[in-house]
């Protein structure tokens, strides 16, 4: 916990410093919720096809889900996303004729979460 999942188009993949943003987000969500560094844990996942409205050429997007224990309260959460949005704008170039759609929410894990170390 976190488990922080980011799904990007791929046209982002040269401007997205996907490394910084990791180590910034951790660092946010230990400040911000009360985690531990060494438990956070981010994976990226490029998404090759998006359609946005009626249109699919001249957009791009990047959605961060960070999956949390239950028992932060809905400020907490707020705090998170919008932090979250902040790191984006500062790790994502902007791509010229490309619209960013950047998104953000906070999910509570359930309780049949486990993990496993080693």
């Amino acid at each position: 916990m976190p488990q922080i999942t980011v799904d990007y188009s791929v046209p982002l993949a040269e401007t997205f410093d996907r490394q910084g943003f990791a180590v910034a987000l951790h660092t946010m969500v230990v400040e911000t919720a009360g985690a531990k560094i060494e438990a956070c844990k981010s994976r990226f996942r490029a998404v090759d096809d998006i359609v946005v409205g009626a249109e699919g050429a001249g957009h791009a997007l990047v959605h961060v889900s960070l999956a949390l224990l239950p028992g932060r309260s809905a400020e907490v959460k707020s705090a998170l996303t919008s932090r979250t949005l902040e790191l984006l704008r500062a790790h994502v170039k902007p791509v010229d004729g490309v619209t960013l759609h950047a998104s953000a929410e906070v999910l509570d894990l359930e309780a049949s979460y486990q993990k496993s170390v080693g």
